[in-house]
């Protein structure tokens, strides 16, 4: 990959999609996925099903969820302030202080997230955390009136944090967690496009909704795809960083490859077949070892109908759930590398039994 990254990924780091308001994201697939693929379907829980080889067998489902964190705006007092509960998982300390944008349906309203400042603590104050109903977003609204003729309780923002290369090719963006993912399986079936002749699996790659608020979307596609085998695309937490101790997290680096993952989670016949395709591939590749379901969409997808044999790969990203999620563009190609490879030795009589 070169610096600068492809306009299918850009656009989908440019996509604000919170947790069941994938509309920006899903448009961003229908552009990119839907052309080159022999069946395309969506789904009333905002998937986006994307079929190569439908004759083919075994069938191969690649997930990589479309959805981000954001906030969703639940109240606005008399002084036409608005405030909000969180969408996924964040890290309260670094909520303030940050330019947002809101979905309307008139458009893009734009807002900064409020606290009371230092300077008005008390001192046994200034160490705490804010509570989320102690912090507001700021539209600059004259009053209530005001802010309702331009905002309504269930609009949804995001925080106003873009792509941009910080050296060589390593990058920071408001959401690789996880258009990185959905951009690679997308992107997996794009390529598979010009040897689908030659495949004998049937490949599904599926942007999946709502995996930040707990895998939903994963858990109906794979319902639906019935697949034999299946490889989750997430991101992972490099561990290359200051205050990041290895022998509770592990150690992984940015630009050293994909993070292929063992344990329960992990169908042992399909982790060798990452292997496999790593190593045939020439992809470097990094271990994870994790002793529960994992925290992604591999944990839905194993467990859908009678169960399915299912592997996870992860992007090495280091402030995972921040403004600045940062990655390696190179760690994002290798993926692609390493499921192409992966479905090319798919076989008709291969199976996930063990």
């Amino acid at each position: 990959m070169s610096q600068s990254p492809p306009p299918f990924l850009l656009e989908l780091l440019e996509a604000k999609s919170p947790s069941g308001a994938e509309g920006q994201a899903q448009a961003v697939f229908d552009k990119y996925v839907e052309s080159e693929a022999d069946l395309y379907e969506k789904d009333t829980t905002g998937n986006r099903i994307a079929t190569l080889n439908p004759e083919g067998s075994p069938t191969v489902m690649f997930a990589g969820h479309l959805d981000e964190l954001g906030f969703i705006i639940t109240y606005i007092d008399d002084k036409g302030f608005l405030y909000f509960k969180t969408i996924g998982g964040h890290d309260r300390i670094i909520i303030p202080g940050r330019r947002v944008l809101i979905q309307t349906d008139k458009g893009i309203v734009k807002g900064v997230t409020g606290k009371r400042a230092v300077h008005l603590m008390d001192v046994k104050d200034r160490d705490k955390v804010p509570k989320i109903h102690e912090m507001w977003i700021d539209i600059a609204a004259k009053n209530k009136e005001d802010a309702e003729n331009r905002v309504e309780v269930g609009d949804v923002a995001t925080y106003d944090h873009e792509f941009e290369l910080i050296h060589e090719s390593v990058a920071a963006a408001r959401a690789f967690d996880n258009k990185g993912g959905a951009y690679i399986v997308g992107e997996t079936l794009r390529r598979l496009k010009s040897e689908a002749a030659t495949l004998e699996a049937k490949v599904v790659s599926v942007g999946t909704s709502q995996e930040e608020i707990g895998v939903r979307g994963a858990t109906t596609s794979s319902y639906g795809v019935n697949p034999d085998f299946a490889v989750a695309v997430d991101v992972g937490h490099a561990t290359d960083h200051p205050d990041c101790d290895k022998r509770k997290f592990g150690s992984f680096k940015l630009g050293d490859g994909p993070i292929i993952t063992r344990g329960p989670n992990i169908n042992p016949i399909v982790y060798k077949k990452l292997i496999q395709a790593a190593e045939e591939s020439k992809v470097s590749y990094q271990l994870e070892g994790d002793p529960r379901p994992t925290t992604t969409d591999a944990r839905a997808i194993q467990m859908a109908r009678a169960g399915v044999a299912t592997g996870l790969i992860s992007i090495p990203l280091r402030y995972m759930h921040t403004p600045g999620e940062m990655v390696d563009l190179e760690d994002i190609e290798a993926c692609i590398r390493l499921l192409v490879a992966f479905a090319r030795n798919v076989k008709k009589t291969d199976t996930g039994v063990w």
